[in-house]
């Protein structure tokens, strides 16, 4: 159980974290984690046995090999995706498993932390599908302005 003088030097400390104050260490994770790789990696992960449109963060993630994350995420290149996967790693919301086999297995999948995060970025995915048609049409008038 943490001390009273513990609680207040926490909370201190999680005040000064202000991420529109260029030097805070949080203004870096917003910037890391805004990435569209990053979402799709995270949905992709968090989206069960078998990723299908609009099936994000289910109750259960399931470990995907770098072959299988690279097929789902049309488009990604192989440098991207490892660049996304190691910085995810790097921050603790991924984990890589190596299996010794021939050849080598690696997998990947969600930790706690990832999966929270995840399930916050669902809604951004989910909102950008279901309202790309709005988008769009405001897009088209604001270039038809000549703005």
């Amino acid at each position: 159980m943490a001390t009273t003088a513990q609680e207040q030097w926490q909370a201190q400390t999680k005040a000064e974290y202000d991420a529109f104050l260029a030097a805070c260490p949080s203004r870096q994770l917003l910037d890391r984690i805004s990435g569209k790789w990053v979402t799709l990696v995270l949905a992709a992960l968090g989206s069960g046995d078998a990723p299908r449109p609009g099936a994000d963060c289910a109750d259960e993630p399931r470990a995907m090999r770098y072959s299988e994350l690279q097929r789902l995420l049309a488009g990604v290149s192989q440098k991207m995706l490892t660049q996304t996967l190691r910085s995810l790693e790097r921050d603790g919301l991924v984990s890589r498993t190596v299996v010794p086999t021939v050849p080598v297995t690696v997998s990947y999948e969600l930790t706690d932390l990832g999966l929270s995060l995840c399930r916050m970025m669902r809604g951004i995915k989910t909102w950008a599908e279901a309202h790309m048609d709005e988008v769009q049409a405001h897009r088209e008038t604001y270039d038809a302005h000549g703005a």
